[in-house]
C-alpha cells in the first residue's frame, strides 16, 4: 500500500502524525513553538518549519494528499478566556483554511476542544463549518 503524504499543521510533539503513521507520511510540519519542533524532529525524518503559520505562504508547503493539524485551542477552551476569534490565536484557523482552500487536499483532519462546539451559542462552529464546507 502506498502511504499518503502528509502536511501537518501545529504540528506540536507529532501527536497527530503519530497515529496516522501507518497510513501516512508526513513531508512537511509547521509548528512555531521551537521546543516542541525539536521533540518532533526527534520523532520524524524531517525538519520543522518554525514560522508563524500566518508567514507560510501555501506555495511553499509541498502537495500533499492529506493536511492535519490542532489549531490553538486556548481561543476557545473553558480553560482559557473563551474569546474566540476576538483572539488572535483563534483566527488562526483561518490560516490553515487559507491553505486548505489553495492546496486542496484530498483529505484533512483538524482538531481542537469540546468548547468549540458551544462556544459563542454555536456561532463560532458555524463559522467554522461554513468555511471549511465552501473550501
Amino acid at each position: 500500500m502506498n502511504k499518503l503524504k502528509g502536511a501537518s499543521f501545529f504540528a506540536g510533539v507529532g501527536g497527530i502524525d503519530k497515529g496516522f503513521e501507518p497510513i501516512c507520511n508526513t513531508i512537511y510540519a509547521n509548528e512555531y513553538n521551537e521546543k516542541a519542533a525539536i521533540t518532533f524532529e526527534a520523532n520524524f525524518p524531517i525538519k520543522v518549519d518554525v514560522r508563524d503559520i500566518r508567514d507560510v505562504k501555501a506555495e511553499e508547503v509541498p502537495d500533499v494528499d492529506i493536511i492535519m493539524g490542532g489549531f490553538p485551542c486556548q481561543a476557545f477552551s473553558h480553560a482559557g478566556k473563551m474569546k474566540g476569534f476576538d483572539d488572535t490565536r483563534g483566527t488562526l484557523f483561518f490560516d490553515v483554511a487559507r491553505i486548505l482552500n489553495d492546496k486542496k487536499p484530498k483529505y484533512f483532519l483538524l482538531e481542537n476542544v469540546r468548547g468549540l462546539i458551544t462556544h459563542d451559542k454555536g456561532n463560532t462552529y458555524k463559522t467554522i463549518e461554513k468555511t471549511l464546507t465552501d473550501i
